[in-house]
């Protein structure tokens, strides 16, 4: 900007120069002097141009302020609520990372060279029809197909094929965006491709030709495809589907990969649970054999599951008891860096996407000492030799991956430190209610338990043989909305000698 008026005043400058110069000529050269004049009139057009487009930007700078202004306003009164909506969370990224960038740009530019549209970066916060939530806005076409490319630079096809389908629904609604479907169906295609659905690949470059019919690239991979189809009908079966088949050869017919399985019980899906068995799942008071403190008061107790045994205790812990948790490990987070054990050899995606966690012990606090004595009273375990309480808050997105809490036969080191044997059993205490998402799954068994603030799960990993349980594999699923705090205590084997009985069985 402040270029374009220096330049101005340059010309303006050097004009008056050379007509002081020439003041010799002056009465004898009058007719040149009309020239002089269209010359400033033409000075005087592009200095309103100039001041045009100046006034033009400011009001793009001072649209992006008043939404930023009313944003930043509702954010405010409720910031980790606000934060706890994935869409939100995800465009204060893309502002910092990329926006404000442009909005600098756009200060620094000089409007006489370059007329810079910021209207394409203002983002409108709107509210879902029907949600329940106060903080919930809306991906555009531009935020999906930005999604799409980040899961394509990583060869996460699958779900580059998920945001490019949600990109391309709504533009195909009418949505207005700088992106084409040209370009989004020539991701598609690769991305389809890359999952072995050549069928659909092949759809998917029809579609583009039509839009575009001199795309290189959609012509060449049309004739790819329809080549490969061909041969796959000519053959009956491609070599590489008839390995898949050889390899499901005895797999049961509900067979999925983890994966997939995984993604189903997030959602709600695939749970394995017959009628007959559900019938069998009971809430009762339950006081642990009559224990002293839970005689006149037992807890309520529900199945969650019935093999492996997952059961659930109500209104274990009081609010005000969470929150002291909670307030005690959140200076710990602070301190976690890449050289904590847990983070060794995680990707950057998987260190953002892991939850913050700390540890505290029954010294630190009389709440947390009471809380291990309360699992203690209830599952009838010594927690003398059990794991410090480990607090973790998993934010948007915060998700852990499938696993198995107790070491296997292959890693015989994996508790060797602690000198307190294996992991006998889990308990798991919910600190938050979760809006969605968040679910504990159990991969193996199709069992999904979730979040209910002040429950707690609990269940064994080993068998009384003291072998490993492997229905127990079980993940985290992501934080859709909202803000996930659990505690974890595990229960080692030292110590339940006379207090869990040994199985003569491998599975007893």
């Amino acid at each position: 900007g402040a270029g374009g008026m220096a330049l101005c005043w340059l010309l303006i400058h050097i004009l008056l120069f050379t007509s002081s110069s020439a003041h010799n000529d002056f009465f004898t050269s009058i007719g040149h002097m009309t020239d002089l004049l269209f010359t400033e009139k033409d000075l005087v057009n592009s200095l309103k141009d100039y001041i045009r487009a100046e006034e033009r930007k400011l009001e793009q700078i001072k649209k992006w302020a008043d939404k930023l202004d009313v944003l930043s306003a509702a954010a405010g009164q409720d910031p980790e609520g606000f934060l706890g909506h994935p869409v939100n969370a995800f465009k204060l990224m893309k502002r910092l990372n990329t926006e404000w960038g442009e909005l600098e740009s756009l200060v620094l530019t000089d409007v006489s060279d370059v007329c810079f549209d910021i209207t394409t970066i203002l983002l409108f916060i709107v509210f879902c029809p029907g949600s329940s939530s106060s903080h919930q806005s809306v991906l555009t076409v531009d935020d999906c197909y930005d999604l799409g490319k980040v899961a394509y630079s990583e060869a996460d096809y699958y779900h580059t094929e998920l945001w490019m389908v949600q990109a391309l629904k709504q533009l195909d609604e009418g949505e207005i965006s700088a992106v084409d479907a040209v370009t989004i169906l020539d991701y598609l295609s690769y991305s389809v491709y890359q999952q072995g659905d050549l069928e659909r690949s092949l759809d998917f470059t029809k579609r583009l030709l039509e839009l575009d019919p001199t795309h290189q690239r959609a012509n060449g991979n049309l004739k790819y495809f329809e080549y490969q189809l061909a041969k796959q009908e000519k053959m009956g079966a491609s070599e590489e589907a008839q390995t898949e088949e050889a390899q499901r050869k005895g797999r049961p017919d509900d067979y999925l990969p983890e994966r997939k399985k995984y993604e189903q019980l997030c959602r709600g899906e695939g749970l394995r649970m017959t009628p007959r068995r559900q019938s069998r799942l009971f809430c009762r008071y339950y006081n642990n054999n009559r224990h002293p403190k839970y005689v006149i008061g037992p807890v309520k107790q529900e199945d969650e599951w019935d093999q492996p045994r997952i059961v659930r205790y109500l209104n274990i812990v009081t609010d005000k008891e969470m929150e002291k948790v909670k307030e005690l490990a959140k200076p710990r987070y602070l301190t976690l860096s890449v050289t904590e054990p847990w983070l060794r050899g995680r990707t950057v995606t998987q260190f953002l996407l892991s939850p913050l966690s700390a540890w505290l012990g029954a010294f630190e606090h009389p709440v947390v000492d009471e809380i291990n004595q309360r699992i203690e009273d209830l599952t009838g375990l010594d927690v003398t030799t059990a794991e410090d309480l480990q607090v973790a808050n998993y934010g948007v997105g915060g998700q852990y991956e499938p696993h198995f809490d107790f070491g296997r036969k292959d890693e015989p080191d994996a508790f060797e430190e602690l000198g307190t044997g294996n992991r006998i059993a889990t308990w798991l205490l919910y600190m938050s209610d979760v809006q969605a998402g968040g679910a504990t799954v159990f991969t193996d068994i199709g069992a999904s338990v979730w979040p209910r603030k002040g429950t707690a799960v609990f269940w064994y990993n080993l068998y009384p043989s003291g072998e490993g349980d492997y229905r127990t594999r079980h993940a985290a699923c992501p934080v859709l909305v909202g803000n996930k705090w659990v505690s974890n205590k595990w229960i080692h084997e030292r110590g339940q000698e006379f207090r869990r009985r040994c199985g003569l069985q491998e599975t007893d």
